[in-house]
């Protein structure tokens, strides 16, 4: 029998967010969209000036207020997706997550998930989370845990090695 760590926690709206956020970073789509929103914008300030320079001070403010809009959009968006994410989890009260050499299981109130590592086949690690992707083939998924939630110090560094072996660093 392998390696077999055991978190137990109750999420936090923070390491939700988070957890989005590094998900949303490792994809191509979602640094495509930031960098288009802000050429949007810078595009808006361009051609707000130019109006400015003909005096039509009602169109530039209109391009300015457009280009802020798409900005604003795009930046939100994590936060909309983990507030979405953490009211269902959340209200799942304490959860118990079981990691070992197959994969993963989450358990909580209402749930009992298992998830193989041929789906979660990337990782990425922060000062708070270990946080595990779908395939880029297989969709945008993601699972989060929390090192809060690890009930001895040394769980840490076992359950990095699970995941070394397990899946590739993103």
């Amino acid at each position: 029998m392998g390696e077999r760590i055991e978190l137990v926690y109750t999420a936090e709206f923070a390491e939700v967010h988070e957890a989005v956020r590094v998900r949303l970073r490792s994809t191509r789509w979602w640094r495509l969209l930031r960098w288009a929103t802000r050429g949007v914008c810078a595009l808006a300030f361009l051609v707000a000036g130019a109006g400015l320079a003909v005096g039509d001070v009602a169109g530039a403010v209109k391009l300015v207020f457009l280009g802020a809009v798409a900005v604003a959009c795009a930046e939100l968006m994590p936060w909309v997706s983990a507030r979405s994410l953490f009211r269902l989890i959340g209200s799942q009260g304490e959860a118990r997550a079981i990691v070992d050499e197959d994969g993963g299981r989450w358990i909580s109130r209402d749930t009992d998930t298992t998830i193989r590592w041929a789906l979660l086949t990337r990782y990425a690690e922060t000062p708070r989370l270990f946080v595990l992707f779908t395939d880029r083939t297989s969709g945008t998924g993601f699972a989060y845990l929390p090192k809060r939630g690890l009930a001895v110090p040394g769980d840490e560094e076992r359950l990095r090695a699970v995941l070394d072996r397990s899946a590739g660093r993103a």
